[in-house]
């Protein structure tokens, strides 16, 4: 050889011993590893109960919290289904969702639970789920959330309570009534009740769950208010007035305890407002169930109230509902308490009403009349039909009653009862009856001009006492008749008896015009009002029409009322002295008409002759004579 020696063998710089690559790795390692023990000990050190949990949904590790929690050992919490440690199964939504932060579809999920500890205690708890880095575990936690639950339920106590009867107020009863009306209209169980059990704390659910619900698909409201309350706030003062209302609560809280009809344990009693109560029956056995309950709501409030010293009687009136949960709102029933409420104030208080569906319909075709009156005369859907007035001497139709129908697209025609009275209250009478004078005007004058060899008619019109008042009257008939060329002589205007007596002032100025014009004022049902028959010389009355009620008393001789014909014949033998002359109302049979021609009964006017025609009927009965009776 020559001189040449083998070196030493090459070694890997990366496997080199002591070399800084291996030093860092070295490192890392350890640096990892004390990681994981902090972490560890973090874990089980925590304060916030843990647990990790694998793929298949099942507790890897525990810590100390986790088991003080749920009143166990980390030992026996390994391998159990971490679902049924917090109730994570009992709804759909709630288990789809754990589902889904497991097979790594949905980051996070969380929700709360009212868990049960092994000493007896509940509690509330924030359960969240989460991933737990690699691998494919999440992170369960659990945070007691019960001290929190307490200060949010003494809040929503006092948000959702009056603070004077301590009963719940509008807002908690709208919530339960709300609530009550869709569990009773669907089944039970989970989700049945539209209420999402994975959100307990919802407090719609809390109200629900609190009070209990029934099975008989059926809701009742008593709502009531107590009569005369402001007279003891005005004159007694507030302090005495709450002090009537905490009373009032308790005694209404009693009467509902003891319903011998409910099954679950009572209902829920709330203060609308002011003086306002309801007593909602959320399992109602039918209306004989709500007709006790409000008979045993009067008889208690009807007992004096002793309040520190001063005794105190109070009344109430109550608008009772009860009906079919299914299809029915909060609001709809709500109206129909409060219209029911009405119905009992109006029939004289201190009482209950029972809702009158029949009665309901009346007032809301009164309401839809109502709303539509006004625009109708411009639509044009009123018409004017009459009726004769025939002389009982000579039986000649001397003149005629226009009487106004309405063709309403809706119900059909409608007789002036069914719409007079509404126009009176909201004051489109004046309109309406402007127009009917002036069409009954320009008829009577077309009938003049189509008839000339005959004696004219003379046309009557109803004039409401509210066109005496709102409208000018005087100017309307003067401009009306100069209109259409009717002397003054040929348009009687009828009032009521009750709205002549006692006028003075305008009206009475009115009818002093409209007489010395030439137009004749008659008294139209006379002898149903006040019968005071002073006033008769006072007001410029050319015309008493005798109510009907007189005439049907003596239909024929068989059956005569005698009593009848001498007040009939003494009304008419005052009228005549007093220059008036007399027509009598509702003559139906001949009969009838012989006996007032021969107590000198002036004209009649009935179903014998006619009964309401259009105007081109008339036209046939002008000049002949006599009609047959």
């Amino acid at each position: 050889m020559s001189g040449t020696s083998e070196g030493p063998a090459h070694v890997p710089l990366s496997a080199a011993p002591g070399t800084p690559r291996m030093i860092t790795e070295r490192h890392r390692g350890a640096r990892r590893e004390s990681e994981l023990r902090d972490c560890r000990a973090a874990f089980r050190a925590a304060q916030l109960a843990m647990a990790v949990v694998d793929q298949e949904g099942l507790v890897v590790s525990a810590n100390d919290a986790m088991a003080a929690l749920l009143g166990t050992d980390t030992g026996s919490l390994l391998d159990q289904a971490a679902a049924d440690l917090v109730d994570l199964a009992s709804d759909g939504r709630t288990w789809h969702a754990y589902h889904e932060v497991l097979r790594g579809r949905r980051t996070r999920f969380r929700c709360t639970r009212r868990l049960k500890h092994p000493d007896g205690r509940s509690l509330w708890a924030e359960v969240t789920v989460a991933p737990a880095g690699d691998g494919g575990r999440v992170l369960l936690s659990i945070a007691d959330i019960s001290d929190r639950r307490e200060l949010q339920a003494r809040l929503r106590h006092l948000q959702m309570h009056d603070p004077v009867t301590r009963l719940p107020n509008r807002t908690l009863f709208f919530e339960r009534l709300a609530v009550a009306l869709e569990t009773a209209a669907q089944n039970d169980g989970p989700g049945g009740d539209g209420i999402d059990p994975a959100f307990p704390s919802h407090p719609a659910y809390q109200s629900h769950q609190s009070y209990g619900h029934g099975g008989t698909g059926r809701i009742g409201l008593c709502y009531l208010d107590l009569d005369g309350f402001k007279a003891v706030n005005d004159t007694m003062g507030h302090r005495v007035g709450d002090r009537l209302l905490a009373a009032v609560a308790a005694r209404l809280t009693e009467c509902a305890d003891n319903d011998g009809y409910t099954r679950s344990g009572g209902h829920l009693v709330a203060r609308l407002g002011g003086d306002e109560f309801a007593i909602l029956v959320e399992d109602s056995t039918g209306t004989e169930q709500l007709a006790d309950l409000a008979q045993s709501v009067l008889s208690s409030l009807q007992q004096p109230f002793d309040l520190a010293g001063q005794r105190l009687s109070v009344s109430a009136s109550i608008g009772v509902v009860e009906r079919v949960a299914s299809g029915t709102t909060a609001t709809g029933l709500m109206q129909a308490a409060d219209t029911t409420l009405y119905w009992a104030k109006a029939d004289g208080k201190a009482r209950w009403t029972l809702f009158d569906p029949e009665r309901n319909a009346h007032r809301m075709t009164r309401q839809a009349l109502s709303s539509t009156l006004r625009p109708a005369v411009e639509r044009g859907e009123f018409t004017l039909e009459y009726q004769p007035l025939v002389g009982l001497s000579d039986g000649v139709v001397h003149g005629v009653e226009a009487l106004v129908r309405w063709n309403h697209p809706q119900f059909g025609t409608l007789a002036p009862n069914r719409f007079v009275g509404i126009a009176e209250e909201d004051g489109s009478i004046v309109e309406l009856g402007r127009w009917v004078l002036r069409t009954a005007c320009r008829q009577a004058r077309q009938w003049q001009r189509d008839h000339p060899r005959e004696r004219p008619l003379f046309v009557s019109v109803n004039v409401a006492v509210r066109q005496v008042w709102d409208s000018d009257l005087v100017a309307d008939v003067a401009g009306i008749l100069a209109e259409t060329g009717l002397a003054p002589h040929l348009l009687q205007l009828e009032l009521t008896e009750s709205a002549v007596m006692g006028s003075a002032g305008r009206p009475l100025q009115a009818l002093q015009a409209l007489s010395d014009m030439g137009v004749r004022i008659a008294i139209d049902d006379f002898g149903t009002g006040y019968s005071n028959l002073a006033y008769l010389s006072r007001l410029p009355v050319s015309v008493l029409k005798l109510d009907g009620s007189f005439v049907r008393g003596f239909q024929d001789e068989a059956h005569a009322n005698p009593a009848d014909e001498l007040i009939v014949e003494a009304l008419v033998q005052l009228a005549h002295r007093l220059g008036l002359t007399v027509t009598a109302e509702c003559v139906e049979t001949s009969g009838q008409a012989t006996r007032l021609r021969r107590i000198g009964c002036d004209t009649g006017q009935g179903w014998l002759y006619s009964r309401a025609v259009p105007a081109d009927r008339i036209d046939r009965l002008i000049g002949v004579a006599p009609l047959p009776a």
